[in-house]
């Protein structure tokens, strides 16, 4: 009984011994003063390497390249792809120094020199209204109505323009929220609240695209240049000088948004928004981070400057021009706007 209860006794004491050292061993060594590392990664790097003879630092420090041209120290700050063995090719680049250019370019040149000119669109029609106010008709209405468009033009054409009204506001959101919406709500709440637009903004995008597709084949041959374009073009359509100029079905001021500011710039965003959506139909396309960073300037660049144009459009065709909204809305507009805005075509249905 004796030698039990002494055996034991010496076991707990041998064990509290040697807990007790270690535990006054690890408190000194939190308390001894640590020496400052000679370089911010941990590895000391020989002063003078060309002093050292080749194959000497690696016998002395085996873990510690020398940071040569071709070694891991300068290719880890490259952007060529390096080896992996896993299937990820994105991996084998440690340092996209690309990025860092992306980065400059989206929120230096595209969002400070984009909102300049959004602002400067949307102050210029504010100024234009408040000098000009609306464009009112010469004669008064005269109650006949010519039709000017079809019901399906005209759901393809609201379809459109809802579509872009949700794009550019979930659009700005992405760019310019964290300036002003991020304050005001919190970053928790804003991050959900983004994650939101950003759902709506990926998923109108492909609708957008078909309602363009659509639009252009339903009037691609009443936007062709001719008659009356010129003269329109070189007198601005009359808006500074209040003369009346024959135009169209479409005036010169129409076509040109029709083939600058919704076909080439709308599919360039679409086409854009589809790399970056990943959903590009028919071909085989990478989506390394170049790729998606390069998508990312275009679609910006383009969206930017279609949302400046489309804000004279919607100005002229609803509170700028009387009597502009009606064909959209009803399909139908009066002879007397007809004739004086768009002389060409009345003469000619009426012939």
């Amino acid at each position: 009984m004796n030698r039990s209860f002494s055996s034991v006794s010496r076991s707990w004491v041998l064990a509290l011994g040697v807990s007790l050292s270690l535990l006054s061993g690890v408190a000194l060594a939190d308390r001894a003063p640590m020496q400052p590392l000679s370089s911010p990664s941990g590895i000391d790097f020989p002063k003078n390497l060309n002093a050292i003879p080749d194959g000497t630092q690696a016998q002395s420090q085996p873990a510690n390249t020398a940071p040569k041209e071709g070694s891991i120290w300068s290719s880890a700050n490259s952007a060529p792809y390096n080896y992996v063995s896993i299937p990820d090719k994105e991996s084998s680049v440690l340092i996209q120094r690309a990025g860092q250019q992306w980065r400059l370019i989206r929120n230096g040149v595209i969002t400070v020199y984009g909102g300049w000119l959004l602002a400067l669109a949307f102050f210029g029609v504010i100024a234009m209204y408040t000098v000009k106010g609306s464009i009112k008709l010469h004669e008064p209405l005269s109650g006949v109505k010519i039709k000017r468009f079809s019901g399906f033009d005209r759901l393809t054409h609201w379809t459109m323009a809802s579509s872009f009204i949700a794009l550019a506001l979930t659009g700005l959101l992405i760019l310019y929220g964290k300036f002003f919406a991020m304050p005001l709500m919190g970053g928790a709440a804003y991050g959900s609240f983004l994650m939101v637009c950003k759902n709506i903004h990926n998923f109108v995008g492909p609708l957008f695209t078909l309602s363009i597709v659509i639009f252009f084949f339903l009037f691609v041959r009443k936007n062709v240049f001719g008659e009356g374009d010129m003269a329109w073009l070189m007198s601005f359509g009359g808006l500074f000088s209040g003369k009346h100029i024959p135009a169209g079905f479409f005036n010169f001021g129409e076509k040109f948004w029709f083939w600058f500011g919704m076909v080439f710039l709308g599919l360039i965003i679409s086409a854009s928004g589809f790399v970056l959506d990943m959903i590009v139909p028919f071909m085989d396309i990478q989506y390394l981070r170049g790729t998606m960073q390069l998508a990312n300037i275009i679609h910006s660049s383009a969206a930017i400057l279609m949302t400046a144009m489309a804000m004279g459009h919607i100005y002229i065709g609803t509170i700028g021009m009387q009597g502009s909204i009606d064909g959209m809305k009803t399909g139908y507009v009066d002879a007397t706007w007809a004739k004086e805005h768009h002389e060409l075509w009345y003469d000619k249905i009426n012939k």
